[in-house]
């Protein structure tokens, strides 16, 4: 019959107790059958910064989990067949997929080109434009947020519309002076519902609005809004090389290792067959 025990001292209470007090390598916490769990498999588990319940709770459920394994693994020794519990060929073919995984890798560490340039993604971009298409709409923007008593509409809408460096340092240095809130996207492609969160109105129709009108005024009692789009993005068009480019950059660095792999074992294949390293017999022999 199959023995399940438990030690019982409180779970809590490891924590407070000495590495002197307890040899941690010999402390049993539960054992199922000849298998036995030391208190030295758990103490790094817990994190330091967890209550004493918290641990408790975390330590009762792996000693459970640790329990519940155990079990299986008897129940399935007990009635399985020798065939059945032989996994010599599967635990080799594991090793062999293991070996051979980390050698790739670490020939990928040392010898894979990481580097994308920009003549990289455009390229790519340019011949796979069809897949990159826009599902949402995008914009290049300034948004201000300001007191209505410090609003002055017709200024701010020209020190954005004008985008010299000069204008648009003007138009930070007023920022600092009365705007409530200022974020400025016009370097980086963000979704327009993403911005339009920050205004209290929104077009009903955000195509017609993005292709007629560069301003998206607003005010409620106190506060004055304005949005401006420097640059926008359609559903349905082909989207900026630059809002895509991180994205190409990967696919680009993904090719490359697939392609490196390949490589690899057609190297070695043909190092081996250079060098006499195997022999092919006739199947019909």
């Amino acid at each position: 019959m199959l023995r399940i025990k438990v030690y019982s001292i409180p779970v809590f209470v490891w924590a407070f107790i000495s590495c002197s007090e307890i040899d941690k390598t010999s402390h049993p916490v539960a054992k199922v059958g000849d298998k036995i769990l030391y208190r030295s498999e758990i103490d790094n588990l817990v994190p330091k910064n967890l209550s004493t319940a918290d641990s408790t709770l975390m330590v009762e459920d792996y000693i459970k989990k640790w329990i519940q394994k155990e079990l299986l693994i008897k129940k399935a020794e007990e009635n399985l067949t020798p065939q059945q519990k032989d996994v010599t060929k599967e635990l080799e073919e594991y090793r062999n997929s293991l070996i051979i995984y980390k050698y790739k890798k670490e020939i990928l560490s040392q010898k894979l080109d990481t580097i994308v340039t920009a003549s990289d993604i455009n390229d790519y971009y340019f011949q796979h434009a069809e897949s990159f298409i826009l599902n949402k709409n995008i914009v290049q923007a300034v948004y201000m947020k300001l007191l209505v008593r410090f609003a002055n509409p017709v200024r701010i809408k020209l020190l954005c519309g004008d985008e010299s460096d000069k204008d648009f340092s003007d138009l930070k240095e007023y920022s600092k002076q009365y705007l409530k809130s200022f974020e400025t996207f016009n370097n980086a492609w963000v979704e327009f519902d993403v911005v339009l969160n920050n205004m209290p109105t929104r077009p009903e129709d955000e195509e017609r609005f993005l292709t007629r009108s560069n301003f998206l005024e607003s005010k409620d009692a106190e506060y004055y809004y304005l949005l401006y789009i420097r640059n926008y993005g359609l559903i349905g068009k082909p989207a900026p090389v630059d809002y895509v480019s991180e994205q190409i950059k990967g696919l680009i660095l993904n090719k490359r290792k697939l392609d490196f792999m390949k490589k690899i074992e057609v190297d070695i294949y043909n190092e081996g067959l250079r060098n006499n390293k195997f022999d092919i017999y006739n199947v019909k022999d």
